[in-house]
């Protein structure tokens, strides 16, 4: 591990450096300012004071090899959990095909649909209907409904001051950018760009540019002091959209760090950001544990990277907030589309050819 300090005018003068003598990996690790030494510095401005680290890929040795061996052996062991979890996944899904034939039922377990949720929509159709025997075609009309209710869209989509939330890796940044190229170019809004995650020095980076592409402010906020000037800053912007550090749902420290900086934006709407490729677990346990933060819209990504869309449904189910966009690929910004319920009804119903 390479940690190095640096003493910087600006965070633009930091990232340069950092990426050039450590690479776009690097991460910072701390940041502060401070005074220059002597009379002198009460005088003149604050130097930022930037810690950055990065693994020294050269110093592998011996130690790291066992390290592998464990690391082999835990990915077998889970692999060999997994199939196990799959093959009782698929014994129980078996009863549910023996007990109904229903076409929409096919399409739903077909569509990795959790065993759970089909269970809840059936309970529910049974409830509503005093444990009548209904007719296949009257129960695939009961299921469609249920899930149109379960899938609600956010009609509220150009609120002012939007920050987006989530874990790592779930296409968060381009879907800001894309979002952002959206209200600029279509809908010709002055739209203003704000990130707080300083963590990873390709995201700061990779929002700038398009800042610099769409002709738009760009600031960033490296502390919950900075956030009120940054917002103030953009005061004749029509559009604030905020990027946040992508957190490992798993750690509740790193969640609650994120709320404390929502709930100083104060925003109009919070965004959880979920992939669509990501387990139907992982999905529920995210979703339940950034709940602390108070999202209140969704968008789901990487809805192209699928051939089943049981995570839609997952998702709308255990967060019960509306969706507000989804996203369909990587181009910015043609990639991204306004939440549809018709669209996505069939997309879970596997209607949609």
């Amino acid at each position: 591990m390479i940690i190095k300090r640096y003493i910087v005018d600006n965070m633009n003068e930091a990232m340069t450096r950092i990426r050039y003598e450590l690479g776009n990996d690097a991460v910072i690790v701390s940041q502060r300012k401070i005074r220059q030494k002597g009379i002198i510095g009460f005088i003149k401005p604050k130097k930022i004071e930037v810690t950055a680290a990065a693994d020294d890929k050269s110093k592998k040795s011996k130690e790291n090899s066992d390290k592998d061996k464990n690391e082999s052996l835990q990915k077998e062991i889970n692999e060999l959990k997994e199939m196990m979890a799959s093959l009782l996944g698929q014994k129980e899904q078996s009863k549910i095909k023996t007990q109904d034939r229903s076409k929409t039922k096919q399409r739903l377990l077909e569509n990795d649909i959790p065993i759970e949720i089909i269970e809840d929509i059936y309970n529910a159709i049974k409830e509503n209907n005093g444990n009548k025997k209904l007719s296949s075609k009257k129960i695939e009309k009961e299921i469609k409904l249920i899930i149109e209710k379960i899938i609600k869209i956010n009609e509220k989509k150009d609120c002012r001051l939007q920050v987006f939330i989530g874990p790592t890796g779930v296409g968060k940044t381009t879907t800001i950018a894309k979002i952002a190229s959206m209200y600029s170019l279509y809908q010709q809004k002055k739209v203003g760009l704000i990130t707080i995650d300083t963590y990873r020095i390709g995201a700061v980076e990779q929002l700038k540019t398009y800042s610099d592409i769409l002709g738009i402010p760009f600031k960033v906020a490296l502390s919950i002091k900075d956030i009120p000037k940054a917002i103030d800053e953009m005061k004749e912007c029509d559009v604030i959209l905020i990027d946040t550090t992508g957190r490992n749902c798993k750690n509740m420290m790193q969640i609650s760090e994120t709320r404390k900086y929502v709930e100083t934006i104060n925003a109009d709407i919070v965004h959880l950001v979920l992939s669509m490729t990501t387990k139907q677990g992982d999905i529920k346990k995210i979703i339940e544990n950034y709940k602390t933060v108070n999202y209140n819209s969704l968008i789901l990504t990487k809805v192209d990277e699928t051939l089943t869309y049981g995570s839609i449904l997952t998702s709308c189910f255990y967060g019960n907030v509306p969706i507000s966009f989804i996203t369909t690929g990587q181009n910015v910004p043609e990639d991204i589309e306004e939440a549809n319920k018709d669209r996505l009804l069939k997309l879970v119903l596997g209607d949609d050819n």
